[in-house]
């Protein structure tokens, strides 16, 4: 498979070693891995920007020369077309995912029949893992440690700290307002 073009889609926010896995692994199945950071606005307020996750999805993938990150928008089949991709690289953790990775793998494939999906399973120390997850632990204060890099780590506490304070003091402004 070394001459197919695969995209490897999310939202990344934050990268977490779950999906530094996949990456990883499918650098060494495809002749080229494609990252692809979605821009969703369906989702709530990301944590990290579309440029920043760019940023430490490069530093965290540098050491792979097959590996590029990019930003898109629309389609994913559209995205596809435009890069020259044959393939979809999905990581699939549980059933739940499945179903919903089996739905959209199958209407690509109905928009774009030239494109395929190929399925991964993370590494068993990750497949409980997810984005959503680690935003979560670290709004609550818990540890992070074996779930995102170190670099990630200090990047998503930082954020979060500043969330934190400029809300508090939003509130407080509201609070003092006659």
């Amino acid at each position: 498979m070394k001459d197919i073009v695969a995209i490897y889609p999310g939202s990344f926010d934050p990268v977490t070693n779950g999906h530094l896995d996949l990456i990883h692994r499918g650098s060494k199945l495809f002749g080229r891995l494609i990252v692809a950071i979605a821009r969703n606005l369906d989702k709530a307020e990301p944590l990290f920007d579309l440029e920043e996750r760019k940023e430490m999805l490069e530093a965290m993938t540098a050491e792979l020369d097959n590996v590029s990150v990019e930003i898109f928008e629309g389609l994913l089949v559209h995205y596809c077309i435009q890069r020259n991709a044959n393939a979809v690289l999905r990581g699939i953790r549980a059933v739940s995912d499945y179903e919903f990775e089996l739905q959209m793998a199958l209407m690509n494939r109905k928009m774009e029949p030239r494109v395929e999906t190929v399925f991964m399973m993370p590494a068993e120390k990750y497949s409980y893992l997810s984005a959503r997850i680690v935003r979560e632990i670290a709004k609550l204060g818990g540890p992070l440690t074996g779930l995102v890099p170190e670099m990630v780590e200090q990047r998503v506490r930082r954020k979060i700290a500043q969330k934190q304070t400029s809300s508090t003091g939003s509130h407080l402004k509201r609070r003092t307002k006659p």
